[in-house]
């Protein structure tokens, strides 16, 4: 089941006390997601450049798993006559997004799951520009992800772009996985020694906040720690974009562990 939910509540406020500082949480969520990815900046800056490239910079938007609105913020603050529609299932996440754009005009969030066949139909638009997603797809295993991958195609117009940049494992590389693998986590390591946050404990400090308590009570109930889901290699995310009817589709950037894969329509 799908649902549509505007910035805000349907009083059109948050509903959360007028002291929540939601830039906290964004830029805490941010923080977090970099200790897994030091280099995730520099994929959001060839993304938007991308989108400039393709479809110019008044785009309209799809931001895919959008949790917090990552990508909404950096699409704004960089192209300030983009709109964006976010998606997403998580309550507590889709909480902090709607309390940080509250007021904006130019962002509207769905809540959906992407799993339900149906979840097209919630957007508030048929076609867009260019649907945008990171870190959110390995969620979802092959089949489905597959299946999704064919909506897409009907959403994004000719000419126009998706952008997956997302863990994408290739495993006739073992050793050379195994050694970005042991370098990455030694960094994470010593980062987190000098108090950075980890998944597991920025979402504790989720469910100790009195306004994401029970929106967080709610995620764990739909999604447990974690989802559980694969992660192929660009080469199959490439393959299947394009037999789901984009075009072109290949990496445009890539860091030691995850690439940035780009199909145009």
């Amino acid at each position: 089941m799908t649902d549509v939910v505007t910035d805000g509540t349907a009083d059109g406020t948050t509903g959360a006390p007028a002291g929540t500082d939601w830039r906290a949480w964004q830029e805490s969520w941010d923080r977090q997601q970099e200790w897994y990815m030091p280099d995730r900046e520099e994929r959001f800056r060839v993304m938007l450049d991308m989108v400039e490239a393709a479809v110019g910079p008044e785009p309209r938007v799809l931001d895919l798993a959008c949790g917090t609105g990552s990508i909404t913020d950096r699409l704004l603050k960089r192209f300030p006559k983009a709109t964006s529609t976010g998606v997403d299932l998580d309550p507590a996440l889709l909480t902090i997004a709607r309390g940080y754009f509250e007021g904006d005009d130019r962002v509207e969030f769905v809540t959906a799951d992407l799993k339900d066949p149906s979840w097209v139909d919630a957007l508030p638009h048929r076609e867009y520009d260019a649907v945008l997603t990171a870190t959110a797809l390995h969620w979802l295993h092959m089949g489905p992800l597959a299946t999704l991958y064919g909506q897409l195609a009907g959403l994004v117009r000719e000419g126009g772009v998706f952008m997956n940049a997302d863990h994408m494992i290739d495993g006739t590389t073992p050793r050379i996985n195994a050694i970005e693998r042991a370098h990455r986590h030694a960094v994470m390591d010593r980062a987190k020694a000098g108090g950075a946050l980890d998944w597991a404990q920025w979402w504790e400090l989720c469910a100790k906040d009195p306004v994401l308590a029970e929106p967080t009570a709610e995620r764990y109930r739909i999604y447990g720690e974690h989802a559980d889901g694969e992660m192929p290699p660009a080469s199959w995310h490439a393959r299947t974009l394009c037999t789901a009817g984009f075009g072109e589709a290949r990496a445009v950037w890539a860091s030691p562990s995850d690439t940035l894969l780009l199909a145009l329509k």
